[in-house]
């Protein structure tokens, strides 16, 4: 089940039948089933405080996953800040859509075992992401 909430935000435009039938999509590509799925979209200063209570980080990010996965079935919570992905939209001239696709996917690629903060690994991650949204604009 994926569920999308909300924390000090509108819930953002997105096709949510279209994102799941990717985000399942995207799963079966790395051997995995999907199993519960939190999204809760929020503002910087709420991103900033879970940063802070449960990743002992003082900034802002645009995605923090709690893992939750069991053998193949992947399973998490994935806090975003709308804000902070509306900024990174902006600095990299993508559309901000095109930026919360990327964002949405990336906590399921975590979830799936792809790692971003060693040497070598964010490249991995970028290309998985990359795949991952010209998988969704063939579904």
């Amino acid at each position: 089940m994926v569920d999308f909430q909300t924390d000090s935000v509108e819930m953002p435009d997105i096709d949510i039948s279209k994102v799941v039938r990717w985000l399942n999509a995207v799963a079966a590509g790395y051997d995995k089933l999907v199993g519960n799925l939190c999204y809760r979209f929020c503002s910087d200063e709420v991103i900033l405080r879970a940063n802070n209570d449960f990743l002992g980080h003082d900034y802002y990010t645009d995605i923090i996953t709690f893992d939750y996965t069991s053998g193949r079935k992947i399973g998490g919570d994935m806090l975003i800040s709308l804000d902070t992905v509306a900024s990174n939209a902006e600095g990299l001239g993508v559309p901000y859509q095109r930026e919360l696709l990327r964002v949405i996917v990336h906590g399921v690629l975590h979830l799936c075992g792809l790692k971003d903060k060693e040497p070598g690994e964010r490249e991995i991650m970028e290309a998985a992401e990359n795949k991952a949204l010209s998988l969704y604009d063939e579904i």
